[in-house]
């Protein structure tokens, strides 16, 4: 069984992680520390007063002690069943809340994150400690909240109480608890090992599943249902295999519980029997003490099980520790530069950025100048670092070295909503989030009307698809975008990004999916829509950024060349090799 690897954690443990956030609940957690008291309380009392009525009342045939005693029993088990109901209650309360809190924190962390961080971690894992992990840390609260904080006044009071019963009996207890508590304690320690497999075998499966689900159709066209079945099964395995390890823990746990409860019940039994008879002991007493045992043990057994899920809490605690501890990559500027007006000069000075655990940078002293009302194009072979260009000019990516500007400031000197309303991105990949076209849309304005709508959408030359679908606007699209074609998708995230009216456009290949004479007519558009903006197109095909004012030819992460169409025709090899293949290809066809 190999573990799979996952980034080192910070030192960290469960009450760092609760005591800071456990403060807004202050009030709770004192009601539910006197309910649980209280409870105890009304607990330890009753074998006291079952004796009694043993001794005094059934013994002696006295009805009148029966009834009264019993009516008082009655009030103490009424008293805490309340008790423990309304510690229950709060503590369940308090546990989900502060689940409730920490999920948006992590939430929070990571839509700070940039590509590098989310690299890091990878969104499979990031989904477990938003659920998985924070439903253990929960766990572990209710359980202490609702069980651990009763165990030592329970079993503190029992082993007083018994000792009041009858001090020889109780040498039962200074051998039975003793050997209970390092006999659990020793299981205990088995279980934290396990308990980090655990984790991380779940984060296994989870990455298989949700590699399988996105590339469904990779698998069905290469005809790979069997290999990934394979895939799945193995962590699958590996997971049944941890789960069984720690099963086998817990289940030797109750088992041994049991034996030492039942060996402390007969022990007890065997000592205090014969007194009864002798009559030294009275009856009432016996049955009290043993009560008492049971109680005790039962105490010792519940705090040392709440102890047993400390091991997955506390890795579960690591783990959300180390998300939210992880300082993004990108922040926000202490006092960030704001300007009145924003013209849309962008420009990249000798920028490197390289990729964590990269040997080499994917981009090396890059440096391009985009002005408003010019087409910018980037060109180059595959991996040249066109797309990690896009990110760093977006700020999607800090660089390692260098600086991006607009207008003359760095963009790490300007908030970042101040830099989204200013750049818009069109990504290689268009995402639509699961909604209707017009929420989809919105995302670029949310204030935009019906007509603002479908100019947008005329301008993409997308409102002829959605006029023809069955609700319009109001039709509604499946997560990713999953019941349109990759062309409509990149014709709607292309609409939703001309709503946000920004002063630089970036198109990341974003017009691959289209075919030709959709793409002029959408290039047409868009040079009498924002043709006095700023724009750097991405693209495989020359026919897309022909005509562009400047072309950036890109290999290796480096500038290559800079200059016309015509002119690096007759100066770059590179992009006169790019061309050759593609009308070599056009004339084959």
């Amino acid at each position: 069984m190999t573990a799979p690897a996952e980034p080192a954690s910070p030192p960290s443990s469960l009450l760092a992680l609760l005591k800071p956030r456990l403060g807004r609940y202050r009030r709770q957690l004192v009601v539910i520390v006197v309910l649980q008291l209280a409870q105890a309380v009304a607990l330890l009392y009753l074998p006291t007063l079952n004796a009694d009525v043993v001794d005094y009342g059934v013994l002696t045939g006295n009805t009148g002690y029966i009834l009264g005693h019993g009516g008082i029993m009655l009030a103490a088990t009424l008293a805490q069943i309340a008790c423990a109901g309304g510690a229950v209650f709060l503590g369940a309360r308090v546990a989900m809340g502060l689940g409730a809190d920490l999920r948006t924190a992590l939430f929070d962390r990571v839509a700070g994150f940039s590509a590098r961080e989310l690299a890091r971690f990878g969104p499979s894992s990031l989904l477990t400690r938003s659920t998985n992990d924070v439903q253990q840390v929960q766990l572990i609260l209710y359980t202490t909240l609702a069980i651990l904080l009763t165990a030592p006044f329970v079993g503190i009071g029992g082993v007083v109480l018994a000792v009041r019963q009858d001090a020889p009996s109780s040498l039962v207890l200074l051998v039975a608890v003793p050997v209970g508590a390092v006999t659990i304690g020793l299981l205990i320690r088995q279980m934290v090992p396990a308990s980090r497999l655990l984790q991380r075998f779940v984060d296994a499966v989870n990455r298989v599943m949700r590699e399988q689900i996105t590339g469904i159709r990779v698998i069905r066209a290469f005809v790979r249902d069997e290999n990934e079945r394979r895939r799945f099964a193995e962590a699958n395995t590996d997971l049944m295999g941890v789960g069984v390890r720690l099963g086998r823990v817990q289940a030797f746990f109750g088992a041994t519980s049991l034996f030492i409860s039942n060996v402390a019940a007969v022990a007890v039994l065997a000592i205090g029997g014969h007194r009864v008879v002798d009559g030294s002991l009275q009856l009432g007493t016996l049955i009290a003490f043993l009560t008492y045992l049971t109680l005790t043990l039962g105490a010792v057994t519940q705090g040392l099980s709440v102890f047993m899920m400390a091991p997955r809490a506390k890795v579960s605690a690591g783990r959300i520790t180390e998300v939210l501890a992880t300082e993004p990559s990108i922040s926000e500027p202490a006092e960030p530069v704001t300007l009145e007006k924003w013209h849309g000069n962008l420009e990249a000075d000798d920028v490197t950025f390289g990729y964590p655990g990269a040997e080499v940078p994917v981009l090396r002293g890059v440096s391009l100048a985009a002005r408003p009302g010019r087409t910018t194009a980037i060109i180059g072979s595959t991996g040249s670092g066109k797309t990690t260009l896009i990110n760093v000019l977006a700020r999607l990516l800090e660089v390692d070295e260098g600086a991006v500007r607009i207008d003359g400031v760095d963009v790490r000197e300007v908030a970042r909503r101040d830099l989204s309303a200013q750049i818009g991105l069109v990504p290689q990949r268009a995402y639509l989030f699961a909604g209707t076209v017009a929420d989809n849309l919105r995302h670029g304005n949310p204030d935009a009307d019906e007509a603002q709508l479908w100019h947008a959408l005329e301008v993409a030359q997308a409102a002829e698809f959605v006029r023809a679908m069955p609700d319009g606007l109001d039709t509604v699209i499946g997560q990713g975008g999953s019941t349109v074609s990759g062309g409509q998708r990149q014709r709607l995230a292309i609409a939703r990004v001309l709503l946000a009216r920004p002063r630089i456009y970036l198109f990341d290949d974003a017009f691959s999916a289209l075919d030709n004479t959709t793409e002029v007519a959408v290039r047409s558009a868009l040079a009498r829509e924002i043709g006095d903006a700023t724009q750097i197109i991405v693209a495989q095909r020359v026919s897309t950024i022909r005509t562009a004012e400047t072309i950036v030819v890109l290999e290796a992460g480096r500038v290559e060349a800079t200059g016309t169409h015509e002119e690096l025709l007759a100066t770059s090899a590179t992009y006169a090799q790019i061309v050759d293949s593609q009308l070599t290809v056009g004339e084959a066809a």
